[in-house]
């Protein structure tokens, strides 16, 4: 039986959470999560079995940088799994209490040790089967770069050298090929 907005019980408040994927209970009371049709939104969504709060799951926002200097960009081989050893531009999870902005800057710093200034919005990036949206910048770098604690090696690139069968994931790809494609009119 599908959960329904007018089926729960009176008295009970319906709020909205956002919980990762894999939650089995609910943050707000401990029930358990089991899915459920809810009418008023035409999906199954994560509902609890004791308060009713729905549990949102949505992708994850990703903020990243392709750092450019001398007309070569930096590139960074992962030293952390998923794709371990893959190459990919300085990008990561945001915080709370930072802006996108900010958030692309600092995984640079961590990744790179590399200060920027960001030029512009490449693109954002999102894949129905995927759990991030990836939204990158293109960015100057200001000083040089130092391998962080998650890198293994990085590089300068021009965009004929890029190793694209190495590249970590398709949103590096696909970034990289719009950054070519804004820069030198080709990808």
């Amino acid at each position: 039986m599908g959960y329904e907005r007018d089926r729960v019980p009176a008295g009970t408040t319906v709020a909205a959470m956002t919980v990762s994927a894999g939650t089995d209970f609910c943050p707000g009371c401990g029930g358990s999560l089991v899915e459920q049709f809810v009418s008023a939104e035409g999906r199954d969504r994560l509902v609890c079995t004791q308060c009713a709060r729905i549990h949102y799951v949505n992708p994850a926002p990703v903020a990243g940088t392709i750092p450019v200097s001398d007309g070569r960009l930096w590139l960074l081989q992962r030293g952390i799994e998923p794709r371990l050893g893959y190459w990919t531009f300085p990008a990561g999870f945001m915080e709370m209490g930072e802006t996108v902005e900010e958030a692309a800057c600092r995984e640079t710093r961590e990744e790179l040790n590399l200060e920027v200034r960001l030029r512009g919005l490449i693109g954002v990036y999102s894949y129905a089967t995927g759990t991030t949206i990836h939204i990158v910048y293109a960015a100057d770098a200001l000083t040089e770069p130092s391998a962080g604690e998650e890198t293994l090696a990085f590089a300068a690139f021009l965009p004929q050298e890029i190793p694209w069968s190495e590249l970590a994931f398709a949103s590096t790809r696909d970034a990289l090929q719009d950054w070519i494609r804004a820069a030198h009119g080709t990808a």
